[in-house]
């Protein structure tokens, strides 16, 4: 995909920069759809959760962790679950409709992490958090950045994966046998949900160390650079 550029210069204060068009209003709007999907389904999931706080047979009786009402969606069992499988549907639709486009775009190169990005990534963790020099970069992402993207997409469909099945493990128990059974499949959808919230963590991290800039490209599409 082509990328749009202007220039822009500042009457004020006379500096020049260029805005580049950087994430398009179909990307845009998956993204936010999914920022608020996850958030409710994080706080509806563990509202469910608080229903039956362990994993297996819980014998002895005893839970696994006691979550805060306070943090948890839905108000009791039936609600939370209402509120999961309505979002769940948003995550899933704007899912698909995100990998659709990326893929008749184009524009998963940006962001696919693939092998020859391997050698990058250590350089882009010692900048980050052992301040390091920063390595040249030569694409729209760097390789710490597309390893997250690429990461963040296979949880996302192992997310819906584990959940259909602790959903309906019945109809799906080819797919419950292939995860260990039901409880492992419970396990590995809450470890999921904590990995993604890893994520979304350090994603916030990274657009606070980018700018505002940053944050401001994925409202509008466009992204300042000052011309050096």
């Amino acid at each position: 995909m082509a990328t749009q550029t202007v220039a822009i210069e500042n009457a004020k204060t006379g500096e020049s920069s260029t805005a580049r068009y950087e994430h398009p209003y179909i990307v845009r709007l998956c993204h936010w759809l999914n920022t608020v999907s996850l958030f409710v389904l994080a706080g509806s999931g563990l509202q469910i959760f608080r229903a039956f706080p362990s994993f297996g047979a819980k014998i002895p009786q005893k839970d696994l962790l006691h979550w805060p009402k306070a943090f948890a969606i839905g108000g009791w069992l039936a609600g939370g679950i209402q509120w999961h499988l309505t979002f769940a549907a948003v995550y899933v639709v704007s899912g698909l409709i995100y990998i659709a486009y990326e893929l008749f775009s184009g524009n998963y190169r940006q962001v696919l992490f693939v092998p020859r990005d391997v050698p990058q990534v250590w350089p882009m963790v010692r900048h980050y958090f052992f301040f390091g020099p920063k390595p040249p970069q030569h694409q729209t992402y760097n390789s710490l950045q597309k390893h997250a993207y690429t990461t963040v997409i296979v949880l996302g469909i192992l997310s819906v994966l584990t959940g259909i099945v602790v959903w309906k493990p019945v109809q799906f128990s080819w797919l419950a046998w292939l995860m260990g059974g039901f409880h492992c499949a419970r396990i590995w959808h809450f470890a999921i949900m904590w990995a993604i919230i890893a994520f979304v963590i350090g994603h916030l991290i990274m657009v606070i160390l980018h700018g505002w800039d940053n944050f401001m490209s994925m409202l509008t599409g466009w992204k300042k650079e000052p011309i050096e």
